[in-house]
């Protein structure tokens, strides 16, 4: 498997390539996870992929001890691990989403819980979404009212990533529903807490997700992260930090799904001759890698600037999330296309990546939200 920091040097560091040594070490044991039949049910598939992490030290990289992400060490794994596990790759980065407000925004004993998420002894979830309210966050309508206690949570979460393995949720809910967007606050909320149910749900691609029912939830006044009103920010700085890497997972699936169909169309012998020598089927490879090679370098450049410059790079980042993730969905399509008939059916490899690659056009902000970021920030720059 090849990684970025073998082919792109400028945009890495040495240790960034000693991370890259240890991402093909852990590859072959999450590829072993989605073997079909290695084990008995999709939730101890989950489980073991939470123990590969935590084991191989990568959920560090998503809750490390300088408080810092380095964005082009994240897109390294998270590429990795686009490449052999779906599954594994959205557990590692709701970690991180789920715990990050907590680094740059909780108290000193808040703080003092991350490295037992960083070890992977602890599980986080990241509760934003309601059924009414996704990429218009400011329409949240999960209520934290204040009480004796602390604050009394009500309301509902869907679309929550690591739900049935974590034990921790982020969730964002209105203590001042008149401000709108500005009356929005985080709480660190336990999973385990009375008036906290969990209803599992089954996505396209399988990983742990669910539904997050809040019923006169109980937190003491230590559950509220960072300031009151200030969940808002907290979100979105949660967002910016880490959709740089959805397109390094996208970038891949992508880099796997080629290689499965090079492989084929070279073994795969039709009207006398391999696939491979058919000029539609060379035009077909040569649109894919184009589309590859061009996200990896959108994916790279944004995390670079993200790592190097100290400022807001949301357009940069916007333009590496849209451009990866549209651009992986077209070479997964093509793979598909490539093996024909084998290519829809269940088990094969190219057709997991072809459900698995759709949710990232659409969660950590969908492309039409990413194009109205771009397109915005291009109309500001002219009327400069």
């Amino acid at each position: 498997m090849r990684l970025s920091s073998d082919d792109l040097p400028m945009f890495f560091e040495p240790r960034h390539v000693a991370l890259a040594d240890r991402l093909r070490a852990v590859a072959p044991m999450l590829e072993e996870l989605e073997r079909p039949g290695a084990h008995p049910d999709e939730a101890r598939r989950d489980h073991v992929a939470v123990d590969v992490l935590a084991e191989s030290g990568l959920f560090e990289l998503v809750a490390p001890a300088s408080g810092k992400i380095d964005s082009r060490a994240l897109c390294l794994a998270r590429e990795m691990l686009g490449y052999v596990s779906a599954r594994a790759d959205s557990i590692f980065a709701v970690q991180g989403l789920g715990v990050h407000a907590l680094m740059i925004a909780g108290s000193e004993a808040q703080r003092a819980r991350l490295p037992a998420f960083a070890r992977g002894a602890g599980i986080a979830a990241f509760a934003l979404t309601e059924p009414e309210a996704g990429s218009d966050v400011a329409a949240i309508q999960t209520r934290a009212a204040p009480c004796p206690e602390g604050y009394r949570l009500d309301g509902d979460k869907l679309f929550i990533s690591n739900l049935g393995i974590a034990d921790h949720a982020m969730v964002f809910a209105s203590t001042e529903p008149s401000h709108g967007a500005n009356g929005l606050t985080a709480f660190w909320v336990p999973l385990d807490a009375p008036g906290v149910t969990v209803k599992l749900m089954q996505a396209s691609a399988p990983h742990p997700i669910g539904a997050l029912e809040l019923r006169g939830a109980t937190v003491p006044a230590s559950a509220k992260v960072g300031e009151l009103g200030g969940g808002m920010k907290l979100a979105m700085q949660t967002l910016d930090s880490f959709r740089v890497s959805v397109g390094a997972a996208a970038v891949g699936m992508a880099r796997r799904a080629f290689d499965e169909a090079l492989g084929f169309v070279c073994r795969r012998i039709q009207f006398g001759k391999p696939l491979s020598e058919q000029p539609l089927v060379q035009a077909h490879l040569a649109d894919m890698i184009v589309d590859l090679d061009a996200a990896r370098l959108l994916v790279l450049r944004a995390a670079h600037c993200k790592d190097t410059t100290g400022g807001r790079v949301t357009t940069e980042v916007s333009i590496a999330k849209l451009g990866a993730t549209e651009a992986a969905s077209r070479v997964i399509d093509r793979a598909v296309q490539l093996f024909g008939g084998r290519g829809v059916m269940a088990g094969s490899i190219v057709e997991h990546l072809y459900r698995a690659i759709r949710p990232l056009r659409i969660y950590e902000g969908t492309s039409e939200i990413q194009r109205t970021i771009i397109g915005r920030a291009l109309a500001k720059g002219m009327a400069k």
